[in-house]
């Protein structure tokens, strides 16, 4: 969700610029700042962020530079200051009283200094607005790009926990048969070998490998990672629903660990998690 525009356009009379700049964040914080004139426009510029950006801290400016300065310079009512001024030193010499500083107290009197009323005519708004979008067209093509080095990276990560899924089925493959050996060369050491039942042992050997099979989690994991694949193609906004389905792939990746009773399986589930946790960590910057 990070990401950057900016656009500017000289006019007759005023240069506007606009600057985008974004963060992450789970929801849309828009910190926006219109020049005076345009301050009735701030619920549409919020509106087209919302509907375009959808989410992020965004810091949105818009600046008007003036070709002639004096165009926004303030004004002194030169007759008003006089009138005051006069005033104030009359009474100064009636009240024998220092005549200090009189046109300082003048030009704080009401209505001595006048600014141009700011407004803006809706021709003026017109040519903020090509420039805010052509801020906003730049800031989404940035996401874009970001967007594409994001999705290799993602694709990268979700490949290398099939990768290790696959491991983890080649290794499984000798799990069983070290389990087994495991829990006879136990029980031989306990009973004597001619006092073991082998019907029952089998029977309880079944219900035990039962218990550690991790074929259901494999099944799951593989669909969990296919599906991310597919809503990572889809053209829509879907960094929450990957954020779900990262959590599904956690629980799997878990439990197969928890199930694996296996040294080597658990260190490649660490692997595993590890490239999970990456995910999770560049899921923060999709949409």
């Amino acid at each position: 969700m990070t990401g950057y525009g900016l656009a500017a356009a000289s006019f007759a009379r005023v240069k506007y610029t606009v600057e985008l700049k974004s963060l992450n964040s789970k929801f849309l914080e828009l910190s926006l700042k219109l020049p005076k004139a345009f301050s009735d426009k701030e619920f549409s510029v919020r509106n087209a962020c919302a509907k375009r950006i959808e989410r992020g801290k965004i810091s949105l400016v818009f600046h008007a530079e003036y070709a002639d300065v004096t165009l926004k310079a303030a004004t002194i009512n030169q007759d008003l200051l006089k009138n005051y001024y006069t005033q104030l030193k009359s009474i100064a010499t009636d009240l024998d009283d220092p005549a200090d500083n009189l046109l300082q107290l003048a030009l704080n009197f009401p209505n001595v200094i006048q600014y141009e009323t700011d407004e803006a005519s809706e021709e003026e708004w017109k040519q903020v607005q090509q420039v805010f979008e052509e801020a906003l067209a730049n800031f989404e093509n940035f996401r874009m790009d970001e967007g594409q080095v994001l999705k290799k990276d993602l694709v990268l990560r979700i490949n290398n926990i099939l990768s290790g899924m696959k491991l983890v089925e080649a290794q499984e493959s000798n799990r069983i048969l070290v389990i087994r050996n495991r829990l006879n060369q136990y029980l031989e050491q306990a009973i004597a070998k001619e006092h073991i039942d082998r019907n029952r042992f089998e029977q309880e050997l079944i219900f035990y490998i039962d218990k550690l099979d991790i074929t259901e989690e494999k099944i799951r994991l593989k669909s969990h990672c296919d599906y991310f694949l597919q809503v990572l193609d889809d053209q829509d906004a879907n960094g929450k629903k990957l954020g779900f389905i990262s959590q599904e792939i956690g629980r799997e990746i878990n439990t197969m660990g928890s199930k694996a009773n296996d040294a080597h399986i658990q260190q490649l589930v660490v692997g595993m998690k590890e490239e999970l946790e990456k995910i999770k960590e560049q899921l923060l910057n999709v949409l």
